[in-house]
Order: structure tokens, then C-alpha cells, then sequence
């Protein structure tokens, strides 16, 4: 696994390393672990669930997502209106 982040970020984790006399990687398993165990993990969002679906649909059109809005639009008009 690879990591990438700012000159800044890593004398930091570093820093944060040799203050607790351990490894780099050790800090950042507890620093996971623990932003884990408090709940803090972002809230997945529907994207997320798909994420390793998209773009995985093969041999399709590829003027797909031309036209789309107006097709949208379209398929609005032709539903009968709602009532709130």
C-alpha cells in the first residue's frame, strides 16, 4: 500500500514516530484503528457503494451520456404530476 501526501504530512507522521519511539507504519495502524473505534469514519455515500462499478460495463454505446439531460427531462414530462 502506498500512501501519498504533502512534505508537510510526512515530517509530521514522522515526527509523531520518533516521539513515540515507533514506526511510521505503526503510527498510522493506530492512528486507524482509532479514528475506527470512535466512530469518526466518513459516512459512505451512495457513490461509494458503486465506486468499483463504474466504468466496469463494457461493449455499450459510447455516446451514452450525450442527450442525457434532455432525456431526463423527457422522461419527467411524460410522468403525470405528483401531488404534495
Amino acid at each position: 500500500m502506498s500512501i501519498r501526501m504533502s512534505q508537510d504530512e510526512e515530517r509530521t507522521l514522522r515526527t509523531m514516530a520518533r516521539r513515540q519511539k515507533s514506526t511510521v507504519s505503526d503510527v498510522i495502524r493506530d492512528a486507524v484503528r482509532t479514528v475506527y473505534r470512535n466512530g469518526k469514519e466518513r459516512p459512505l455515500r451512495p457513490y461509494d457503494e458503486i465506486a468499483d462499478l463504474i466504468g466496469a460495463v463494457t461493449g455499450l454505446p459510447s455516446d451514452l451520456s450525450e442527450g442525457g439531460g434532455e432525456r431526463f427531462a423527457e422522461i419527467l414530462r411524460e410522468k403525470p404530476a405528483r401531488k404534495r
